[in-house]
C-alpha cells in the first residue's frame, strides 16, 4: 500500500500539468479571430491590440497605397467614445489623424474626423490624408469603425494610436477627455505593412508578412463563405503543447 502512493502523487501531478497546458493562453487563438461584422467583409489579418480591450483587423494593398481597417472596442461608459487614428508625423495623440465614435443625442452611432494638432486643440476637421468607405457598427457597448485611408506609397508601416473616452459634451457635441492613467497613456504603436520576417505574420494572400507591435496577430485567408472567413494561425505552438500533452499522458499510461 505504502508504494502506490507515490505513484498516485505522480499522476495527480501530470494531471494538473496537462490541465494547465491545455488551458494556457499561448495556446489559444487571438481574440479578433472570432469577431465577426454585419457588411461579411473580410480582412487579410488582425490583431488583439495589447491595452484598452480593443482589436484591429486590416488589408493593405499596395498597388493603391490604401490600408481598410477595422477597429473594435467597448467604450468605457455607455455614452462614452472609442477612436483609432494614424500618426504621420511622431507615435503618440499629437499629430494623430483620428476617426472617432459615438452615440448622438438619438442614440444613433456616428463616426467623426479629427486632426488632433494638440493635445489642447480636439476638435472635427478634415484628416491630413485621403479617407473613404467610413462606418460605424455598434452592439452591446461595443463600437466597429470602418474606414479605408490612404498611406505614403511604399510605407512600410504606420504609427497607429487608438483610445477610448468618457462621454460627448450634449452642448458642444465635442468628446470629453479621456483618462491619462494606465492603459490609456499606453495606447499606440506600430502597425506594421510590408514584410517582417522576424515578428509577423504571413499574409497567405499575397505572399507578404504583416505584423503589429503587441498583441497577438493572425492572417485571414480570403477563401470560404459567411462573415468569418477561414483563419489560419500559427501552429507551431500547438505542436509543442500537443507534443508534450503525449509525453504527459505516456507518463499516466506508464504509471
Amino acid at each position: 500500500m505504502a508504494s502506490s502512493l507515490p505513484l498516485s502523487l505522480l499522476q495527480i501531478a501530470c494531471i494538473s500539468l496537462l490541465c494547465a497546458l491545455l488551458i494556457s493562453p499561448a495556446a489559444q487563438a487571438a481574440t479578433c479571430t472570432s469577431q465577426t461584422f454585419k457588411n461579411n467583409k473580410l480582412y487579410s489579418n488582425c490583431t488583439d491590440l495589447p491595452v484598452l480591450g480593443s482589436y484591429l483587423h486590416w488589408t493593405y494593398d499596395p498597388s493603391n497605397s490604401s490600408l481598410s481597417v477595422v477597429f473594435v472596442a467597448a467604450a468605457p461608459k455607455p455614452d462614452g467614445w472609442v477612436a483609432w487614428a494614424i500618426n504621420p508625423t511622431s507615435e503618440k495623440m499629437a499629430g494623430a489623424q483620428t476617426l472617432l465614435a459615438h452615440k448622438t443625442t438619438d442614440g444613433t452611432p456616428t463616426v467623426k474626423t479629427y486632426n488632433i494638432s494638440a493635445y489642447t486643440s480636439i476638435v472635427p476637421g478634415k484628416l491630413s490624408f485621403d479617407v473613404w468607405d467610413v462606418s460605424v457598427e455598434f452592439s452591446n457597448g461595443t463600437y466597429k469603425i470602418f474606414a479605408t485611408v490612404k498611406v505614403p506609397k511604399n510605407a512600410e508601416s504606420v504609427n497607429q494610436v487608438w483610445q477610448v473616452g468618457p462621454g460627448v459634451d450634449k452642448t458642444t457635441g465635442f468628446p470629453q477627455k479621456h483618462e491619462f492613467v494606465g492603459s490609456n497613456l499606453v495606447s499606440f504603436g506600430t502597425l506594421h505593412l510590408v514584410a517582417n520576417a522576424t515578428t509577423g505574420t504571413t499574409n497567405s494572400t499575397t505572399g507578404t508578412t504583416n505584423s503589429t507591435t503587441g498583441g497577438a496577430s493572425t492572417t485571414n485567408t480570403t477563401g470560404g463563405s459567411g462573415s468569418g472567413g477561414a483563419l489560419r494561425i500559427g501552429s507551431g505552438g500547438n505542436m509543442g503543447l500537443f507534443s508534450i500533452s503525449l509525453l504527459v499522458l505516456g507518463a499516466l499510461i506508464v504509471f
